[in-house]
């Protein structure tokens, strides 16, 4: 089924309020139980360049972002021109009447030159002249509305209302008047908006810009005639207690109830925004009174992951957090965990690259640098998320696989879930199972001779903390015996490393398939498609599609990356017409991995990586392109600006 939904847009200069104005969006449509998918979008400096933020609100929960915009709210020009081709007819987009004179080419500082050359070939295909307000005229000829809307006088009266002379005082509320406007457009309960705005502001702060969002609704009431725009927001009964959250606030929170309590981090996006929400909740209330989370931004990343090992040897459930600049400074460190076999988590939120590449925008490009970091060969977990749900519960299980196995474990994350935010019913913690592993105490040791890395059938050795009594060990980065000793026999050198990796087969043996494998749709189609990570949504809405159009269709969301499942992928994918492999990144990096185990290629690629998640339309175009026989064996997508 098609789900039917209302996209709000608001777009500006970074710095000028578009992620508040977002988020009172977004908790007012939750507070009057609509479903909200929300996407966040910024350039990798501090201030001035664009960012933008898409809500989407339904009725149903939905799954990911779609390319249409039904309301666009516009703090400056260059929104305007950036988004203007995204609006659906009969649509709405919100100006500052200050910049309808704006000359696109001349007066917008910001736009690249290449950018430049774009805008100029679509004034020229589309006969567009050079102003903000050619542009809206060009809107108007597809049925869209245009909402001018005089912000400054509306500061003007705010500032008589509050007693504040200075206009210049206030210009940071434009974001709320844009919501005030928003909201009177499509006709939403008020007081839900005013709720959402004491939800994100202090109570001063608050009061005011209640009343910004009271005079720019008031405006739109007695300005526009909101019966005619077409679009119309209703609040629904709330059946069930429902959250609100980003994906890096889900895997802190599924973190902190699966037992983590030292979180180590270097500041890095998009992953520094999941130490920073711990940070504001250290002082945890627990059913035993107050506990504590100790998160520690150290020096470097390779301070990060030693200092996090080094928790994890103490005893504690220990994590470090970053992205892929700071996991290769994490190398090192990830070797000398898998060589002494610390249950060491890395939180892996994936970003553009290489180099300092795209550092705000989102990838899938490091699968395989995962899977191979750090010199040598040793055993690691990878566990990849494909949605905020997931990220809570997997945030908590990576601990068990870490400590139950005694290794790394990496759980592999995205900007695009990181920075994406969704409605969900309260999560089900009662899920949450903790399970330490092997450990042994002192009792357990009296009279014996403690080895740390002792040969057993398994590989899985009894772990004692560090300082534990009767429990003396080493622990080195050279290759060592059975007490921890450095040692380079041959005859030590093999049977230690076999112990090692040996519990990858235990893994892959043990871990349910649930945890490793989701199917979706029809099993015994004929076109199967592959996939990992943030792109799950965005499939699923466009199996469903064409499912109601009578396309039958199967989705393998591979989850546990390594060891990778490979009997089971092997025997769903033999013999089928069609395998479509969709990843945002250039090089199909799970696709090759599943012909290297498996000796299956798949028949087609959707690929993206511009930096922008994939999106529902542009995902259900490429499948449908590829079963219809319209489609090259590679398909790029491109959608989003």
């Amino acid at each position: 089924m098609v789900i039917e939904s209302i996209n709000w847009m608001a777009g500006g200069p970074q710095g000028s309020g578009v992620d508040s104005a977002s988020t009172i969006f977004g908790r007012a449509c939750g507070y009057g139980g609509l479903y909200v998918f929300g996407r966040r979008e910024y350039h990798s400096n501090i201030k001035t360049m664009h960012s933008y933020f898409l809500q989407r609100i339904s009725k149903q929960p939905t799954l990911a972002n779609i390319s249409d915009v039904n309301l666009l709210a516009a703090f400056d020009a260059e929104t305007v021109v950036r988004h203007i081709g995204e609006v659906v007819n009969e649509g709405g987009i919100i100006v500052d009447s200050r910049d309808l004179g704006t000359n696109v080419l001349k007066d917008i500082a910001t736009f690249s030159e290449d950018y430049k050359i774009q805008i100029q070939a679509f004034m020229k295909e589309n006969g567009v002249g050079e102003t903000i307000n050619d542009f809206l005229n060009y809107a108007k000829q597809k049925n869209i509305q245009i909402f001018a809307v005089p912000y400054m006088d509306l500061l003007k009266q705010i500032g008589e209302k509050l007693h504040i002379e200075k206009v210049s005082m206030l210009t940071k509320m434009i974001n709320v008047l844009t919501i005030g406007v928003s909201f009177a457009l499509l006709k939403y309960d008020r007081k839900l908006v005013e709720d959402a705005i004491k939800a994100t502001f202090h109570e001063k702060i608050a009061d005011m810009n209640i009343v910004a969002v009271d005079t720019a609704y008031e405006y739109a009431e007695k300005n526009f005639n909101v019966n005619d725009f077409k679009h119309k927001l209703e609040k629904m009964e709330i059946k069930e207690p429902r959250i609100f959250l980003t994906g890096n606030q889900a895997v802190a929170m599924g973190k902190v109830l699966g037992g983590c309590r030292v979180q180590t981090y270097y500041p890095i996006t998009p992953a520094a925004d999941e130490s920073e929400y711990l940070e504001s909740h250290e002082i945890l209330k627990t059913r035993k009174g107050q506990e504590a989370i100790i998160v520690l931004q150290t020096e470097d990343e390779i301070a990060a992951v030693n200092s996090a090992s080094g928790a994890c040897l103490a005893g504690a459930r220990a994590a470090t957090s970053t992205s892929g600049p700071g996991f290769s400074l994490m190398a090192e460190g990830l070797g000398w965990a898998g060589n002494n076999e610390v249950p060491l988590v890395i939180t892996f939120y994936q970003r553009g690259g290489p180099s300092t590449g795209q550092p705000t925008r989102h990838s899938q490009q490091d699968l395989r640098f995962a899977m191979h970091a750090a010199h040598g060969e040793f055993a690691r977990i990878i566990l990849a998320s494909g949605d905020i749900e997931e990220c809570f519960f997997d945030a908590a299980e990576v601990f068990n696989l870490a400590e139950k196995y005694q290794m790394p474990v990496i759980h592999l994350l995205d900007k695009g879930m990181a920075n994406s935010s969704q409605t969900y019913p309260v999560f089900d913690y009662s899920k949450v199972k903790i399970d330490r592993g092997q450990i042994v105490g002192e009792k357990e040791l009296e009279g014996k001779v403690y080895k740390r890395f002792q040969f057993t059938e398994t590989g899985i050795s009894p772990r004692a903390f560090l300082g534990t009594k009767n429990a003396v060990q080493w622990c080195s980065g050279d290759e060592h015996n059975e007490s921890g000793n450095i040692n380079e026999e041959p005859i030590i050198r093999r049977k230690m490393m076999d112990k090692r990796l040996k519990k990858l087969e235990l893994v892959d043996k043990e871990v349910p398939l649930e945890m490793k494998i989701n199917f979706f749709g029809d099993k015994d189609a004929e076109n199967i498609v592959v996939s990992w990570g943030s792109p799950k949504g965005a499939i699923i809405e466009a199996l469903n599609q064409l499912k109601d159009e009578g396309v039958s269709l199967g989705y393998i969301q591979a989850r546990m990356i390594h060891p990778l499942p490979s009997t089971y992928l092997k025997r769903m994918l033999e013999g089928k017409k069609r395998i479509i492999d969709v990843e945002d990144n250039a090089t199909a990096q799970l696709g090759g991995i599943i012909t290297e185990h498996t000796a299956i290629k798949p028949t087609h690629y959707i690929l993206k990586y511009t930096g922008r998640p994939m999106m529902t339309t542009e995902v259900y175009d490429a499948i449908k392109n590829i079963l219809t026989d319209q489609a090259a064996e590679r398909q790029v997508l491109i959608l989003g600006a």
